[in-house]
C-alpha cells in the first residue's frame, strides 16, 4: 500500500526547522527593542510658531529645534509629543501672533478659521497629556536670560512654579544664560487676553479654560537679539533640549515619581 507521507528524515528536518523558527521569534520578542507603554506619563511640547520675531531670526525654527532635541533625548520613561501649527493649513496666525492677544489666540477670523494657538491647544487636549511645556524666545528684554511663566490663580500654580524653576535653572546651567526666575503670566502686562476666572491678563496657552493639562509651563529661552548667537547655534539648541528632557524625566519619568 502506498502513502503520501514524506520520508522520516524529511519529517524530522521539518520539525527541527519549525522549532528553530519558534525559538528565534521568542528570542526576538524578548530582545532589546524598546516598547513605549501607553501607561507612561505623556509630555507635550509646544514650540513657538512665530516667524515674525527679530531681524534674521526665526523664533519658530529655533524653538522647534529645541523641542525636537528634547524629544530625541527621551529615554522612554515618558512619552513625548509635539503640537505645532507652523505647517498647518486653514488657520489664522499659524506662523505669527501673540499668546496674550484675543485676535491671535481664542478668536476665529472672518472665514471661520481658528488660530494657530487654538489648533495647538486643541491638539494637546486631544492627546490628554500629563505635562505641557511651551518653548519660546523673548524679545526686547535687553537680557541674555531665561524666564519661566506659569498661570496665576491656578489649582496647580505651586507645582507649576516648581517645575518652571527647575527647567530654567537647568537651561541656564547648560547655556550660560542668566536665571530670570519664574513669573506669573500677568507680569508682561500686555494685550488683551484675560483669564475669566481671575480677570487678569494671561497667556492663552496656559489658561486652564483653554488648556486641560494640569501641569503646564511656558519658557522664554533667551532674547532674540541679546542671545541671538547662542540661540542660532545647533549645539546649544541640542544642549537646551536635552536639559529640558532631563528635568522632565527626573520629575515625571516612570519609576522616578
Amino acid at each position: 500500500m502506498t502513502t503520501n507521507n514524506p520520508p522520516r528524515g524529511i519529517q524530522v528536518w521539518r520539525l527541527v526547522t519549525a522549532l528553530l523558527t519558534t525559538a528565534s521569534l521568542l528570542l526576538f520578542s524578548c530582545g532589546p527593542t524598546k516598547q513605549i507603554s501607553s501607561n507612561l506619563p505623556l509630555v507635550v511640547y509646544q514650540p513657538s510658531h512665530q516667524s515674525d520675531t527679530g531681524v534674521n531670526f526665526n523664533e519658530a525654527l529655533v524653538c522647534n529645534s529645541i523641542a525636537e532635541a528634547a524629544m530625541a533625548a527621551s529615554t522612554g520613561v515618558v512619552r513625548v509629543q509635539k503640537v505645532w501649527s507652523y505647517n498647518q493649513d486653514n488657520l489664522h496666525h499659524a506662523r505669527q501672533g501673540s499668546n496674550t492677544k484675543i485676535d491671535h489666540s481664542s478668536a476665529t477670523d472672518s472665514l471661520g478659521r481658528i488660530s494657530g494657538y487654538a489648533y495647538e491647544i486643541n491638539e494637546s487636549n486631544r492627546l490628554k497629556p500629563d505635562v505641557f511645556v511651551a518653548i519660546h524666545n523673548n524679545g526686547a528684554s535687553k537680557r541674555n536670560a531665561c524666564w519661566g511663566f506659569v498661570h496665576e490663580g491656578d489649582e496647580y500654580e505651586q507645582q507649576n512654579r516648581g517645575l518652571a524653576g527647575e527647567l530654567v535653572a537647568e537651561i541656564c546651567k547648560v547655556s550660560g544664560m542668566d536665571n530670570a526666575g519664574v513669573l506669573g503670566d500677568s507680569w508682561p502686562n500686555r494685550n488683551d487676553y484675560r483669564c475669566k476666572n481671575t480677570g487678569k491678563l494671561s497667556f492663552y496657552s496656559l489658561d486652564e479654560n483653554a488648556n486641560n493639562c494640569p501641569i503646564r509651563v511656558l519658557l522664554e529661552i533667551g532674547d532674540n537679539k541679546e542671545s541671538r548667537e547662542l540661540l542660532m547655534d545647533p549645539a546649544v539648541q541640542k544642549k537646551i533640549g536635552e536639559a529640558i528632557q532631563r528635568v522632565i524625566e527626573r520629575r515625571f519619568g516612570k519609576g522616578n515619581g
